[in-house]
């Protein structure tokens, strides 16, 4: 997941709510010790988190109409509701729990909790967004089906195998990837940090034994918009595009970069997965 920015956001509700009522919804979200995602819930209340930073920057589709998705590393499931909001006729979200952003007590977490909070106030039932545990390695069509569309946000750098799990990930993916990671073009902690990067298109990805990445443990390999375009494309994904969240960020946290990969078949006449042409 993202690098936490150095400013943290509070819960947002709506001026007559700042009291709220023991059972109330803003009552329920505030008993969480922590919030990764802000995700706006019915009432004017938004969850306390910080991600996404900016969503318009993902470039999802503002349509995702008939199409079954997989939100891989979900949290507390931002991406979830918001493709069922673009017209997602079913969601699969999974996590493992694995990520505590280096800082994070392990009772911070509360597995699916939060999930379960926002998907019953934003009234989706289960069979429409489906949560499961499951590990990047354990994914199979087998275990979750075939996904028209698939996220992978904040994920490939934590994984000791990126590229196995973009296989894997492929392996279910019909149509179209979007994957969103740390990125090398503006900071490398070898390099000397900020704006001491691997600019102008440069075939590199970083590994990093210990915590040398955000003082993150859980960070394993960070690659440069271009690998990571590469990496996408070697996966299955004949069409690849990828752009920068800032162009010339001030920070860790803006030092992301997103990749779009589409399978061409998906692009000639491809049937939504679970149904025929």
């Amino acid at each position: 997941m993202q690098e936490k920015p150095t400013s943290a956001t509070t819960l947002e509700v709506p001026p007559d709510a700042l009291e709220p009522k023991p059972d109330s919804l803003a009552a329920k979200v505030i008993k969480f010790p922590f919030w990764y995602h802000r995700i706006p819930l019915p009432g004017g209340i938004v969850t306390p988190g910080w991600a996404p930073l900016d969503p318009a920057a993902y470039q999802i589709p503002d349509r995702l109409d008939g199409l079954r998705v997989l939100d891989i590393g979900a949290w507390d499931g931002y991406w979830a509701f918001e493709a069922l909001r673009r017209g997602a006729r079913e969601v699969v979200a999974i996590d493992d729990f694995s990520d505590y952003l280096g800082s994070l007590q392990q009772d911070d977490r509360k597995a699916w909790q939060t999930f379960d909070l926002c998907r019953d106030a934003l009234g989706y039932s289960e069979p429409q967004c489906q949560r499961r545990e499951l590990s990047i390695y354990e994914l199979s069509r087998d275990a979750v089906g075939e996904f028209d569309v698939v996220f992978a946000f904040g994920l490939l750098y934590h994984l000791r195998y990126p590229l196995l799990a973009l296989d894997l990930i492929s392996k279910v993916c019909t149509g179209a990837l979007y994957v969103e990671s740390a990125i090398l073009d503006d900071f490398s902690p070898y390099r000397g940090g900020m704006n001491h990067g691997y600019a102008g298109g440069q075939m590199v990805m970083e590994f990093y034994p210990d915590n040398q990445y955000g003082q993150n443990h859980t960070n394993w390999w960070v690659p440069s918009l271009h690998c990571l375009a590469h990496m996408v494309r070697s996966a299955g994904f004949d069409e690849v595009n990828g752009w920068k969240l800032r162009g010339q960020p001030t920070s860790l946290a803006e030092c992301r970069g997103f990749v779009k990969g589409v399978k061409t078949a998906a692009r000639s006449g491809i049937a939504p997965a679970g149904t025929t042409a």
